[in-house]
């Protein structure tokens, strides 16, 4: 327990994720525990958006949506291969918000944060234009499309994890802070592995607490915080079915509650429903889409579409809780998604805790908490055990233009990439490629090596999944279940049957010894 970390952050969401990333990027040591899988909280529930936020413009939280539409562009650039455009279509429900208004927030859409790359918005004749044929006849005449970006969020917080790994950071997932303590002003944070439940203390200057739904219980770790802030949990459940329509457009459709519920297309073959907003009590790890909140989506989608949407078309349904700060709020639809930052120095040390925060402006979220305690930080400068990547200084503002891992391609070339998998590896189908491509980015050859045939990957667990790919996520990537790899490391749980998915877990039972070592505590280093 010798070692004093720089930084030591609880929560491996895409908050702890970001700052973690940024301070080893920066040159600090830290250390990050989180007790499930990276991830496997609020991250990877949500609606799968890096976007500005249209609605919040009527919320007035001006700020908020110009800070995330520059975000997009940034966060396209820097992971091409998990975020992609998307164009939505808007129809104008006659009844609802006025066309006037519509035009007005798209106005403000496009302009009031810097787009440079997306296009922008158009009005559509909802009669002649292909995006209009799924709709119900002669309900819908006229409407608008326009621009947002798709996010595998998984991914994105599990990449985010292995570039703070490679910067050096100290990434333990299965891995609970039981007890938080501070001494001649330093954290003290007791860890128990939530397999082995041996424990393990660590020190550290700095304390964030990106415990996401949990950031309460967290500081009741006896941090010795009374927090001045309080979070408000919102549940948001989403519903998956087959592919609804042809083309490649998403729709945002408006409800007569206020409320607006997109529909997007969704890996390849289906069409991902969501979200409802509604405030959540008990544990959050308990959370499940409701009958209620199913058919409410259901309802909502099929006003707008020609084919009606019911609960017995849903293949795949998932809920979570999001924890926005308590801003008073009448209805959860309305509550902030800003983030909150409380800063607490009980014996001098520095402790951040988080509240709220969405997706899309995780990476300014970082650079901010970092800014916070940058007074209790050591100066950014690369400490002489860590040699950083050529094409980075450590500085403020950096992750702003270095790629996420896989990542360093321009914004439209993840068709050449597919291509070029398939010319070195033959074996491969072009669909194959592409979720290879689109997963792994670059260093999609990485783990594929040298194989010439399909024998050479290995054992096939179906949709494509090999035996090679299994490791080198059990290895790289701090999978360690089959849950772990079909639902965040992919949406393959989509395609394969629940025989297949069990017998992958009994697969990784039985070679667990030989996997690299994945239960190893300080997580994955390649």
């Amino acid at each position: 327990m010798d070692r004093i970390f720089d930084l030591a952050i609880i929560g491996g969401g895409v908050n702890g994720c970001g700052i973690a990333r940024d301070a080893a990027g920066r040159g600090n040591s830290v250390f990050l525990c989180e007790m499930n899988d990276l991830a496997s909280g609020t991250s990877s529930w949500s609606t799968k958006l890096v976007h500005g936020g249209l609605r919040y413009l009527e919320y007035y939280e001006f700020r908020l949506v110009r800070e995330a539409l520059i975000e997009r562009e940034i966060l396209w650039q820097i992971a091409p291969h998990i975020i992609r455009p998307l164009r939505f279509v808007l129809p104008h429900h006659a009844g609802l918000r006025p066309a006037w208004l519509l035009r007005l927030g798209l106005f403000l859409y496009d302009h009031i944060g810097g787009r440079k790359l997306l296009p922008p918005t158009r009005s559509v004749d909802l009669t002649s234009d292909e995006v209009g044929k799924p709709l119900v006849p002669n309900r819908f005449t006229r409407g608008f499309e326009y621009s947002d970006c798709f996010v595998d969020d998984a991914r994105l917080v599990i990449l985010t994890a292995r570039d703070a790994a490679d910067r050096g950071a100290d990434i333990r997932t299965r891995s609970r802070a039981v007890e938080i303590r501070q001494a001649d002003g330093i954290w003290r944070v007791t860890v128990e592995n939530m397999l082995s439940r041996e424990r393990s203390t660590i020190q550290a200057r700095a304390l964030v607490n990106a415990g996401g739904p949990w950031v309460e219980q967290v500081l009741a770790s006896g941090a010795g915080v009374n927090a001045r802030a309080k979070v408000r949990l919102v549940q948001g459940s989403h519903i998956v079915v087959r592919k609804l329509y042809a083309h490649d457009r998403a729709y945002m459709f408006q409800n007569s509650d206020g409320r607006i519920v997109f529909a997007i297309p969704y890996q390849d073959d289906f069409t991902l429903i969501g979200t409802t907003d509604r405030d959540y009590e008990g544990d959050p790890s308990k959370v499940k889409a409701s009958d209620e909140e199913i058919k409410y989506l259901c309802d909502s989608v099929s006003e707008y579409l020609a084919k009606p949407v019911k609960p017995e078309d849903v293949v795949w349904t998932y809920s979570g809780v999001r924890p926005l700060y308590d801003d008073g709020a009448s209805e959860a639809k309305a509550a902030t998604r800003d983030y909150v930052f409380e800063l607490d120095t009980p014996g001098g040390a520095p402790l951040l805790s988080i509240y709220g925060g969405k997706i899309t402006t995780y990476r300014r979220l970082a650079e901010e908490a970092l800014e916070r305690l940058s007074p209790y930080l050591r100066s950014a400068t690369p400490r002489e055990d860590f040699t950083p990547r050529e094409d980075f200084k450590a500085r403020q503002g950096w992750t702003a233009k270095a790629a996420l891992p896989g990542g360093d391609i321009d914004v439209s070339a993840i068709p050449a990439l597919t291509a070029e998998l398939v010319r070195h590896y033959p074996f491969l189908n072009a669909a194959h490629a592409n979720r290879l491509a689109h997963a792994y980015g670059t260093r999609a050859a990485k783990w594929l090596g040298t194989a010439k045939s399909p024998a050479d990957l290995g054992q096939s667990f179906g949709a494509t999944l090999t035996e090679r790919e299994v490791r080198y996520l059990m290895a790289s990537e701090w999978a360690l279940t089959a849950e772990d790899i079909v639902w965040r490391r992919s949406k393959l749980g989509l395609r394969m049957s629940p025989a297949e998915i069990a017998a992958l877990d009994d697969w990784i039972s039985a070679h667990r010894a030989s996997l690299a070592n994945p239960l190893r505590e300080a997580g994955a280093r390649t």
